[in-house]
């Protein structure tokens, strides 16, 4: 498989243009740093022009394979990196050792990772938070914009309703919106505030059964395997009002994203009914508790 033409791009701020696919840290985990250089050095090819990072990603091996394999490039992409540490030190010792490993003087996006619940909210947005070192660190030259991920809806929407971010990556997956009442909500509250929208999951499928062996051992969830079905996920997702996509760490699901986004067309309506009877038994993975 090989896309034959660049990438879409979308604004994601102002005039800051993205590829609607972007490139995982995970990628490039589990494989040499000869792979990983081939992996950057194709994506570029393929106009993919965002990569997404976490020092959390394998321990660091995600920053270092990518910060390494993306050194010929930086000045031409889009680097976005994120911290779990809720405190102000520990945000920016974690944001200094980030830099180092990417080889680079600044972040063009830094996150707060995997926001979940209100308590971290508050810590983050409180009194020496990790709210105060990004506004420091964005006043400083070493980031240029500010945003988070989340899996939790009210801390989403916390978050947007008390900080003023540039961005939001979510999950925005269809059997989540569709049997899980889960995504939607947060895509309106971003535009409401302004924010752009990042997706994450769109190619999951369910959770794992019990026991079930996990053919994908990068992913936590069953990511859909089905070429018919991943092409109409991706692009239930990316017809959303959404930049970009970050698809899943395994490098085929990985390229078989950049294939459909390179001839992207919504999805007909008919295409769309076929989808939504497709999933309709599912579980999601991130249904809103009441």
């Amino acid at each position: 498989m090989t896309a034959t033409v660049p990438l879409p791009r979308r604004i994601y701020k102002n005039t800051e243009e993205l590829s609607i696919i972007g490139f995982g840290g995970i990628v490039v985990c589990s494989v040499s740093q000869k792979e990983a250089d081939r992996y950057v050095a194709e994506a570029i090819d393929l106009g993919i022009n965002y990569f997404d990072v976490a020092p959390s990603y394998f321990e660091g091996e995600a920053e270092l394979k990518l910060g390494n394999a993306l050194r010929p490039w930086r000045k031409g992409v889009f680097l976005a990196c994120k911290t779990t540490r809720r405190d102000g030190a520990g945000a920016r010792q974690e944001l200094e050792t980030s830099l180092k490993r990417a080889h680079t003087d600044h972040f063009d996006l830094y996150q707060f990772h995997a926001v979940t619940t209100m308590d971290e909210v508050a810590q983050i947005l409180g009194p020496g938070g990790a709210a105060e070192t990004f506004i420091k660190a964005k006043e400083q030259g070493l980031l240029r914009y500010i945003g988070f991920s989340a899996h939790s809806v009210e801390a989403a929407q916390a978050l947007l309703d008390q900080f003023p971010v540039d961005s939001v990556l979510f999950p925005l997956n269809v059997v989540s919106i569709k049997n899980g009442n889960f995504g939607l909500q947060i895509l309106e509250k971003a535009k409401e505030k302004g924010a752009a929208r990042l997706a994450l999951k769109a190619m999951a499928l369910t959770p794992w059964e019990a026991g079930e062996t996990h053919t994908y051992s990068k992913t936590w969830y069953k990511p859909i395997d089905d070429p018919d079905l991943q092409d109409k996920a991706l692009r239930y997702t990316l017809g959303l009002d959404i930049t970009a996509a970050i698809p899943p760490g395994h490098y085929e699901l990985y390229r078989r994203a950049v294939d459909i986004a390179a001839r992207y067309q919504p999805l007909s309506p008919e295409e769309l009914a076929d989808l939504e009877q497709r999933i309709q038994s599912l579980t999601p993975l991130f249904p809103v508790k009441e």
